[in-house]
């Protein structure tokens, strides 16, 4: 299980979640588990229910298939109730590649998924804010015991080296900006490429995905 994390909202984890995804090869299911701004489902386009918390044995069997091929479950409904980290939990059983993308931070919220997973991957643009809360969320995983295995950089060509020392782990992709307000980056050629790249990088490691 693999958990796509950022410090910032808007800066990509959904499409980088899912753009990682479709690039994978076999079995891929993602996970939404963003209860606050749930919108995994709406740029899979499948419907917003079952969710992960009706996870009972086999994720599989209640997960949406979305046009790309891919088993997809939302989020749970907002609120008080409801344990993201046991709902992921019972997840984890599934004969698949899993990707989850995570909520914005290093609050509970976020902790919980990353507590789950057995690796992260990061997510964020070159602006400074998005850095620096980006870092305590790499911070964060490591507290908890989950590697971080990567960074992606989002709408930007340029790939600093620098932004690897300050995440101490490889610098994966820089996905380039969107073509139009309109179209999605991960349906871009050089959206498609890098995460074509990311996706060989972790199925190069074998206890990532």
């Amino acid at each position: 299980m693999l958990a796509i994390a950022g410090g910032k909202g808007g800066c990509g984890k959904t499409t980088t979640t899912l753009g990682v995804a479709t690039a994978l090869d076999g079995e891929v299911l993602v996970v939404d588990a963003d209860r606050d701004m749930p919108n995994l489902h709406a740029l899979a386009d499948v419907p917003r229910e079952p969710t992960v918390a009706d996870v009972s044995d086999d994720a599989l069997a209640i997960a949406h298939e979305s046009s790309g091929g891919l088993s997809v479950l939302p989020a749970a409904p907002g609120g008080p109730d409801g344990d993201t980290a046991t709902q992921l939990a019972r997840v984890k059983s599934a004969d698949a590649a899993t990707l989850v993308d995570c909520p914005a931070g290093a609050g509970p919220d976020a902790a919980g998924p990353l507590r789950v997973a057995d690796a992260a991957l990061l997510v964020t643009t070159l602006c400074a804010p998005a850095l620096r809360d980006t870092a305590k969320t790499a911070a964060m995983a490591r507290a908890l015991g989950t590697r971080v295995v990567g960074v992606v950089l989002n709408r930007t060509r340029l790939a600093p080296g620098s932004v690897s020392e300050l995440f101490d782990c490889p610098l994966l992709a820089a996905v380039p900006e969107y073509e139009t307000p309109s179209e999605s980056v991960r349906r871009t050629s050089g959206g498609r490429a890098a995460y074509t790249r990311v996706a060989n990088a972790l199925s190069r490691e074998q206890d990532i995905l």
